[in-house]
Order: C-alpha cells, then sequence, then structure tokens
C-alpha cells in the first residue's frame, strides 16, 4: 500500500509540473509556482485548478488602476456582481492588496497575481503593475477553468515598444488603433509616432499645427493609447530643413504644446537622415537641452525627452567630428538617446551597447531596425526574432522595433519582441514565434507558418543584413541538388521536397480565402498570390525530372511549359503589385525554393536537351549589368532591371560621397543609351560630379548634365554604343547627398 501510495504521489508531482509548463502568459513571466490546492482543498491527479466561478466581486476599484479596472469589467461582464467570488485589485499601499505587499515585485511595472481557492489577488507595484496584472488573469482563462497559481513578474527593459519610423506609406488610422490594442494584450508600453512621410512631423509643414481632422485623429489614438497603458511618443523631425533662430525654436515649442492640448505626454525629436547645418551636434543639444528646460521639466506628466541623433549607429560614428562627445558630456542626462547598433539594420549585443553607453554617458534606447522592409519592398519579414543579446538588458534603457509599412504583418515580430524586451533570459526564439502566429491567425496557424518560414530572409540588400529562411527544408534542398546533379539522389528527399511544394500550394490556397484576419490577408495578399505559384512551380519542375529519368518526352514537355507559364505568371505579378519607386514587386521563397526550382527545371532540360538533340531555352534570372564604386555605403547596392533600364535602389540615408568617389554600370555588351538620369536631392552646385561613358572601359567621353525643373540631372550624349556608364566626385571635398534616383536607360 505505500508503494502504491508513493507512486500516487510521484505521478501526481509529474502530472502538477507538465501543466504548469502549459501554462502560458505573454509576455515571458519571470517566475510562476503552481500550487497544490484544488477547489475544494484536496489534492487531485490533475493540475489544481479552480472552476471559473458564475459571479465574480472586485475588491478595491475606488483606488485601483481605472484601466485596470475597466479591462476587468468589459472582461468580466455579467459574471460581475455585488456577491461572488472575490477579486482584489491594485497597487502597493491599496487596503484591497495590504495583505501582499511583500510579495509585489519592487520594480517599475512589475505585478503580483495569486489564485487559490479563497480569493484572486492582482497586485501591481505602481498602476501599470496592476494593469499588466490584469491582463495575464485574462490570459490564464482556459476552457472555464482557472489555475492555482502565483505569479511574481516584472519586466528587464523600461521601455518596450514600436517606432512607427519607416519610409513609405504610413498607417492607416484604423491599423494605429489595432496596433495600440495589441500593444496593451502584449505588455508594451510605448509607441513612438514618427512616419517620415507625414509632412507635419518632418519637413516642410513641422512648424504648423495639424488640421482639424488630423488632429482628431490624434486625439484618439493618444485615447486608445492611454486605455492600453501605451506612452504615446509624437516625434518631430525638423533637421532637414531647421534654422538655428529663435522663431524655429519658439515653433517646435508650440508645435509641443499643440501636441500636449491633444493630450500627447511624450515626446521625441528626431535629426537621424539629415546633413548640412541641421547635423550640427552643439546646435542640437543647445535646442533639446532648452525644449527639456523649458517644457519638459515643467510638466510633471511629461515623460523624458527621447532623441534620436544624426550619427546613430556605429558605422556612422565619426569620433573626429566630435559628434557623440558633445550628445554624451553636453545633453541634459535625463534626455534618452536612440541607437540602432552597430550598422544601421544590425543585432543589438553588449560589447555594442557598451560602446555607446560610453560615448553618451547613459544607456542608449535601442531603434531596432526590425522588421522594418523599406530598403526590401518586394519582400515581406515574417521569420523568427532572433540575434539580440540576451545579457544587454542592463545597458539599455529602451528597446523599440521599427515595423514594416504593413502594419498587420508586423505584428509577428512585435509579439517576439514583447516577449523579448520582457524577460530576455528565458526568450526562446522558436517558442515566441510559434506562440505569435497562433496568436495573429489561430484557426489557420498551420498555413500561415508554412507561409511564414518562407518569407523571413531580405534577399541581397545594401545593408548586408539577412535572415534564415526555410530553415527544415534547406539541408534536404541541398542535398537533393548536389545528388541529383551528381545522377543518385535519394528517394525521401524527393518526396519531402514534393510535399513541401503541396504544402505551399495548399498554405496559398487557404489564406487567399481566410477571413478570420482579413486585415492580414488584405496586405499579404500579392505574396501569397506569388506563393501559390511557387508551389505549382516546384511540384511541376519535380514532375519534369521523373518524366526525363522515365524518357516520357510529351510529359515532360507539357511541365516544361506549364513552369515556363507559370514562371511568366510570376513575372506578371511582378509588374502589377506593389510598385513602390524603391524595390518594385513581389518576392517570395528566394533563398531556398526559388533557387531549388531553378536548380530543378535548369538540370532536367539540360539532360532532356542532351538525350534527344534538343535546345530548349532555359530559365535564368540574369543581369545584363554589374555595379562597381569604391563610395562604401553603396557597395551592396542591389539593382533593379527592366527590359529597357537599369536602376539602382534608392537609399533613403544620407550618402558621404568622398573625393574620388565613383559608381560604375558595366553593361554585358554596347547598347545605345539616350540617357541617364540622377537626383541627388541636392538644392546646391553639383560641379563637383562628372558623368562619363565609354566603350572599353579606358577611353572615358564626359556628358553634359543639365538640371530639370524637379532638381533631376539628365544626361544625354551622342547615339554611340557604350558599354560602361559612371559617375565621379571629382572634387577635393566629401560631399553628402541622398541618392534618390539613379538609372540608365539603354537599347
Amino acid at each position: 500500500m505505500k508503494k502504491v501510495l508513493v507512486f500516487f504521489v510521484c505521478l501526481l508531482l509529474a502530472q502538477v509540473r507538465v501543466m504548469a509548463q502549459d501554462i502560458q502568459v505573454q509576455p515571458s513571466p519571470r517566475q510562476v509556482n503552481v500550487t497544490g490546492k484544488s477547489v475544494t482543498g484536496v489534492q487531485t491527479c490533475a493540475l489544481p485548478i479552480l472552476t471559473i466561478p458564475v459571479a465574480f466581486r472586485l475588491v478595491g476599484e475606488q483606488e485601483a488602476n481605472p484601466h485596470a479596472i475597466a479591462l476587468l469589467k468589459q472582461f468580466l461582464g455579467d459574471r460581475l456582481g455585488t456577491e461572488g467570488f472575490p477579486l482584489f485589485v491594485g497597487e502597493k499601499g491599496d487596503r484591497a492588496v495590504r495583505g501582499a505587499k511583500r510579495l509585489i515585485p519592487d520594480h517599475p511595472e512589475g505585478y503580483y497575481l495569486s489564485i487559490t481557492d479563497k480569493a484572486i489577488t492582482l497586485a501591481g507595484n505602481d498602476e501599470r503593475g496592476t494593469y499588466y496584472a490584469a491582463r495575464t488573469f485574462m490570459q490564464l482563462f482556459h476552457e472555464g477553468h482557472l489555475p492555482f497559481v502565483r505569479i511574481q513578474d516584472y519586466p528587464d527593459v523600461r521601455f518596450r515598444g514600436v517606432v512607427e519610423g519607416f519610409y513609405g506609406t504610413p498607417w492607416s488610422h484604423e491599423a494605429r488603433l489595432r496596433q495600440l490594442r495589441f500593444y496593451g494584450e502584449n505588455k508594451l508600453n510605448t509607441y513612438i509616432y514618427g512616419p517620415k512621410d507625414d509632412p507635419f512631423h518632418s519637413s516642410p509643414n513641422w512648424r504648423k499645427p495639424y488640421p482639424a481632422k488630423e488632429a482628431a485623429r490624434l486625439a484618439e489614438l493618444v485615447k486608445v493609447a492611454n486605455e492600453n497603458e501605451v506612452d504615446f511618443v509624437w516625434a518631430i523631425h525638423p533637421g532637414l530643413d531647421i534654422r538655428w533662430e529663435t522663431s524655429d525654436r519658439d515653433s517646435l515649442m508650440a508645435k509641443f504644446e499643440h501636441m500636449y492640448d491633444l493630450g500627447v505626454r511624450s515626446f521625441a525629436v528626431f535629426f537621424d537622415d539629415i546633413s548640412g547645418e541641421g547635423a550640427k551636434a552643439d546646435r542640437q543639444v543647445e535646442l533639446l537641452n532648452y525644449v527639456d528646460d523649458h517644457f519638459v521639466r515643467v510638466k510633471p506628466d511629461v515623460t523624458p525627452l527621447i532623441v534620436c541623433p544624426t550619427e546613430y549607429n556605429k558605422d556612422w560614428a565619426r569620433p573626429e567630428s566630435g559628434y557623440l562627445a558633445t550628445i554624451g558630456t553636453k545633453l541634459n542626462p535625463s534626455v534618452e538617446v536612440m541607437w540602432t547598433g552597430d550598422r544601421v539594420i544590425s543585432e543589438i549585443t553588449r560589447e555594442g551597447v557598451e560602446w555607446i553607453r560610453e560615448q553618451i554617458k547613459r544607456p542608449s534606447y535601442i531603434w531596432w531596425n526590425f522588421p522594418v522592409s523599406d530598403y526590401v519592398r518586394d519582400h515581406v519579414l515574417l521569420g523568427e526574432v532572433y540575434g539580440n543579446g540576451k545579457d544587454i538588458a542592463g545597458s539599455i534603457s529602451g528597446f523599440v522595433a521599427n515595423p514594416m509599412e504593413w502594419a498587420e504583418a508586423s505584428k509577428l515580430a512585435i509579439y517576439c519582441v514583447a516577449d523579448y524586451t520582457w524577460n530576455m533570459q528565458s526568450y526562446d526564439r522558436s517558442r515566441s514565434w510559434h506562440r505569435a502566429i497562433r496568436a495573429i491567425m489561430p484557426e489557420n496557424a498551420e498555413a500561415f507558418t508554412v507561409f511564414a518560414r518562407h518569407n523571413s530572409d531580405l534577399g541581397e540588400n545594401v545593408h548586408r543584413f539577412r535572415r534564415e529562411e526555410s530553415v527544415e527544408i534547406q539541408p534536404v534542398a541541398e542535398r537533393f541538388m548536389k545528388r541529383y546533379r551528381e545522377g543518385h539522389y535519394d528517394e525521401r528527399d524527393f518526396l519531402a521536397l514534393q510535399e513541401e511544394f503541396e504544402r505551399v500550394a495548399e498554405a496559398a490556397d487557404l489564406l487567399l480565402v481566410d477571413n478570420e484576419n482579413e486585415a492580414l490577408i488584405e496586405e499579404i495578399t500579392p505574396w501569397l498570390h506569388q506563393f501559390k505559384i511557387l508551389g505549382d512551380a516546384g511540384r511541376e519542375a519535380l514532375v519534369m525530372l521523373k518524366a526525363e529519368e522515365r524518357g516520357d518526352r510529351e510529359l515532360f514537355l507539357r511541365k516544361y511549359n506549364h513552369v515556363k507559364a507559370l514562371r511568366k505568371r510570376s513575372y506578371e505579378l511582378e509588374r502589377q503589385f506593389n510598385q513602390n519607386p524603391y524595390q518594385p514587386g513581389v518576392k517570395t521563397g528566394t533563398t531556398v525554393l526559388q533557387p531549388l526550382v531553378l536548380g530543378i527545371f535548369t538540370e532536367a532540360t539540360e539532360r532532356f536537351n542532351r538525350k534527344n538533340g534538343m535546345d530548349l531555352p532555359l530559365l535564368a534570372d540574369y543581369l545584363p549589368c554589374k555595379l562597381t564604386t569604391n563610395v562604401p555605403q553603396l557597395e551592396h547596392l542591389p539593382l533593379q532591371v527592366y527590359p529597357n533600364r537599369v536602376h539602382l535602389t534608392p537609399l533613403l540615408e544620407v550618402v558621404k560621397w568622398p573625393a574620388g568617389g565613383y559608381l560604375q554600370l558595366e553593361l554585358d555588351d554596347l547598347y545605345r543609351i539616350p540617357g541617364t538620369r540622377m537626383n541627388f536631392d541636392v538644392k546646391g552646385d553639383l560641379s563637383w560630379g562628372v558623368m562619363e561613358v565609354s566603350v572599353d572601359g579606358e577611353n572615358w567621353q564626359v556628358v553634359t548634365l543639365t538640371r530639370d525643373a524637379r532638381g533631376r540631372l539628365n544626361g544625354k550624349w551622342e547615339d554611340t554604343p557604350v558599354k560602361f556608364v559612371r559617375f565621379t566626385n571629382s572634387g577635393k571635398d566629401e560631399q553628402q547627398v541622398y541618392l534618390r534616383e539613379f538609372y540608365v536607360v539603354f537599347s
């Protein structure tokens, strides 16, 4: 009997541990303890749980955070009454939660949650902590039960959230409202409003107040942000045309007062991606200190001022300029300073944040440029969030992610960032990513998983930032192609690839008709169509392979023509959707699946041609042009190739073009070139630059440049075929320009 009892107890403990692990709270809590009591006080073989009472009685609602109380009332609805199971709510020191005082973590936004057979307690170290306790309580509801649990929790990073700071189409008002509610659900406390294409945030209208309609919308955003315990940070971007005069300083102060009247209590000043007069550190500091002294500090309800400096990453930092030294020594210590890492787009490391901390004499406020895609707009970035150090919490004051212009699709990464910034040491990239998928698309999570895992890499890009893609199938694809070319592939690999392409096609179809998250599907529909084509092309390419092996000429030709037709449809989609001036088109599965399809098609066709004495054309992604340059920022600049012209992908940041720096395009043959067009967004003299063409790359002919009404430079020359086109800084000084446009027309 004693042995049986011991076995029973061991079984019981094992089940409690397993069930405790199944308690899913977002973000992952710091400390979770499962108690050993059931509703009757008698231990059972299952996880001790509380059957959700028919009625709850709120205790402490008069003192507790009103946003937390409103949230609980909305959630519990008819279950609330004057009688019922006691639900104690409040902040440290409130009468309702006085008994839990010593159990509440002594950290900003910390909270204590307890569920027993006697009562439920939601106690915050501050008001926001109480709100987060309420959010956790709501997440614990599961199939009519609540677990007997005790949670003590608080975040690693003080400011956590999102900066809407991308270039491109700003989010819609409705998208922003959905975002703010999403932040509240995931315990993010910061939203920085800084869309580059808002003319009242930046030039030309940053000095002017918002018109009534836009102001009303901003006021609504502030209201919804407050309800979800999110700091709405309004940012201004004055550096493009600021004059270091009292009038412009007063204009900025008046704009902040205007935003304050709309309810804004958090502010930022952006000096990023500018050059010239606006980039002077001493003048920036003078202005920021004035704003801090005469606006922020005199308003007790305003949070610390935030600045994005001009040198906002290590790659651009120039010690000889003294810019960061000026920020570190002269800027008021209370002002938060943003930082993107070692480069514009980079992972955030302990070494990196310690380096910048030494420069600016304070913890940095991380502006993480992910999943932003404004430099790879033909991709959607839906992969896992990884690469950032788990040991950086003590060296940073904030961490905000810069998202894609696709607000709903960005939630996948934002969910993971919320998890990471709350509890870094416990962050599990794969677990968080899968949970995010289920949170965003619960009914069709499997199909969305298939789509997301093949749409995570950025492809070749100027910032050299890459992400893993198609991780599970990549080794199979590589092994299969290697062995196929050698003539002895494994049939199991063939079947695995066949199944994966079937899943790709099925996932596209399932998502295209999905209506559970219509906003998300609307955003990614062009990529879903391309994804469907990719799945179909992969399946047909594999049939081609088998047909060639069996000598089935008729079947091979059918599938060959079908793959070609699918490629044509893919090309048409490229030209139909997402036609932005930077990276137009729609690309999917570019790292593993697309090269795999091309590789199978090419190898199978070459074998067919040899066996049958035919010369069927191969499919190839061919670039009739290559780029060479000694300007560091342009070295990895992708080309956009069209039937009759080549575009350089525009850059969004300032290009520092050194003296003697050149940019050269080499065509694959001699072409007649009607002309070129450049736009450096420079109003002054351009005599420092020279355009040249050449037949052989050795003898050069200078091309006359003329400026049109829009400030663009157009080059024309004699109707003589050439192979090389180059532009050089022939002056003695570095030039700071924007590469808005650069293309060559050829025939």
